[in-house]
């Protein structure tokens, strides 16, 4: 029986070469997921991700196992940033793919026909209901219905046409719009300064608040630990994003029950309830562990504590 399963056929190339050489790394150094999860010191849940192409493993972890298995570190990198690349695009095209189907459902959902009406009790057959279509050169059964139809016409476009010239009015001088202030921007002058994000990057500021920081594209090589400290032998650490405007807390080396919390410290300007953001270990096979992000205005904005199932605890800021 094989040692590891196909990788998904739906893998972007570029991430399916990374994941094979981090595979070949593990089968060169004769060790267990297990193995390598321990001395890693990130989960082996996590590794197993990794390691199956569902999730692009950390820098941190990266390097943690070339220290492991003896491989350049460098090499390693190397490969990594282009596979963080990959990732990047891969995220982009789903994203893509799901906007499309959106438009298309609701381009079909418009132009789907209606459905036909049936007569009525009582309707002879061959009479028109009210609002049917009449063929082109039909005629209808009354001898005064050709001389009617012209009059007809000409009604409802002399009402097209007052509603066409009181629209006209309304948006002259006569409409009663609400004065622009001075200084005030237009929401197209509003949409056009605001920041663009980087591919793969989702939120920034305020609409980062409660979110994953990996899914959401702040982590990996967009963040940076600003501060730590150890607990025991867990490591507690800041994790802050300049691009995200945002931080949030994480552990490694932690056991189940083990608990981070995270906490703006520095007026950031989020609201009550997002300033403080928990998470916990929950199996027992994970080591590691990350709360959702808030919102800071720098890098010293945030704590960062850990409360461990030892009693031990401890925060970094």
């Amino acid at each position: 029986m094989p040692r590891w399963k196909a990788l998904p056929e739906e893998l972007d190339p570029g991430l399916a070469e990374f994941v094979e050489e981090l595979r070949r790394l593990v089968d060169r150094s004769g060790l267990s997921v297990a193995a390598v999860a321990d001395r890693t010191g990130y989960g082996r849940a996590s590794w197993e991700r990794y390691l199956g192409g569902r999730l692009l493993a950390p820098k941190g972890a990266v390097l943690a196992l070339a220290e492991v298995t003896g491989t350049d570190p460098d090499r390693l990198t190397a490969g990594w940033e282009l596979a963080e690349r990959a990732w990047r695009r891969s995220e982009t095209r789903q994203d893509t793919t799901g906007e499309a189907l959106r438009i298309a459902q609701a381009r079909r959902a418009s132009t789907a026909p209606a459905p036909a009406r049936a007569p009525g009790p009582g309707t002879r057959a061959g009479e028109r209901l009210p609002g049917d279509a009449v063929a082109p050169g039909a005629r209808d059964g009354a001898p005064g219905d050709r001389w009617r139809r012209p009059a007809v016409l000409l009604t409802a476009l002399a009402g097209t046409l007052a509603v066409v010239l009181g629209a006209v009015w309304l948006t002259s001088d006569g409409e009663r719009r609400p004065e622009a202030r001075p200084g005030a921007k237009t929401p197209a002058a509003a949409a056009s300064t605001a920041p663009s994000l980087p591919a793969g990057v989702r939120c920034a500021g305020d609409d980062c608040v409660g979110k994953d920081p990996e899914r959401m594209g702040c982590g990996g090589a967009r963040a940076r630990t600003t501060t730590s400290v150890t607990v025991g032998t867990t490591l507690v650490e800041v994790r802050y994003s300049e691009v995200c405007s945002a931080a949030w807390g994480r552990i490694v080396r932690a056991a189940r029950g083990d608990r981070v919390t995270v906490r703006v410290v520095a007026p950031a300007g989020a609201t009550a309830q997002g300033r403080v953001q928990h998470g916990f270990v929950r199996d027992a096979a994970d080591t590691d562990a990350y709360t959702p992000m808030v919102r800071v205005g720098g890098a010293g904005g945030a704590e960062v504590c850990a409360v461990l199932a030892s009693g031990l605890d401890g925060c970094a800021e």
